[in-house]
């Protein structure tokens, strides 16, 4: 258990029978009325962000949850399956947990969030970016710059973004996995 003086970023709680990390929180003393603490919460099995107000004092159940790392091996039928980095052994993962499986190639280092109590696997964060080859784009049309113009382009993964017209095949560029947009060309 924890009161709301305890709140900081990271910290997992179980609220509304759901667990939450807490993105943002700040503690609010107005000059009538009693303090409270207005929240942001990321659920760690959907993904949603809401916001919650607890009242100065409240005590929440708080949960314990590791980040493990693991690599990513290969998909079938069953799911992702993942290595874990530190103990080697081999996991299969549902797609509906990982954040961005399209931009998943072999050997990708991961983080794997795992709820402590009960060994259940919560969600699978990518790094913030990665770097793919691009396998096939059309070729841009010189003098077509007068706007951010984009087109469309095939990943070594077999996604498809939408990259810059001066982008070439067989470029390797970095990715944000987030919003699966092209950040930059990597040298």
């Amino acid at each position: 258990m924890a009161s709301t003086s305890d709140f900081r970023n990271g910290l997992c709680i179980e609220y509304n029978n759901d667990l939450y990390t807490i993105v943002e929180f700040q503690h609010v003393k107005p000059g009538k009325g009693p303090a409270f603490v207005r929240t942001k919460l990321k659920s760690l099995t959907s993904g949603k962000v809401v916001d919650n107000t607890f009242n100065s004092g409240v005590k929440v159940t708080t949960a314990r949850v590791e980040r493990r790392a693991h690599q990513f091996l290969y998909k079938d039928d069953i799911g992702y399956h993942f290595m874990d980095s530190g103990t080697f052994e081999q996991v299969a993962l549902p797609e509906s947990i990982i954040n961005a499986p399209e931009l998943l190639k072999d050997g990708q280092e991961v983080d794997v969030i795992y709820h402590s109590e009960i060994e259940k696997a919560l969600n699978c964060e990518l790094p913030a970016s990665v770097e793919l080859q691009i396998t096939y784009t059309e070729p841009g049309i010189r003098g077509d710059t007068a706007t951010n113009a984009t087109k469309p382009a095939t990943l070594e993964t077999g996604a498809e973004i939408r990259v810059p017209l001066f982008i070439n095949q067989d470029e390797k560029i970095k990715v944000n996995t987030q919003t699966k947009e092209y950040m930059e060309r990597v040298k």
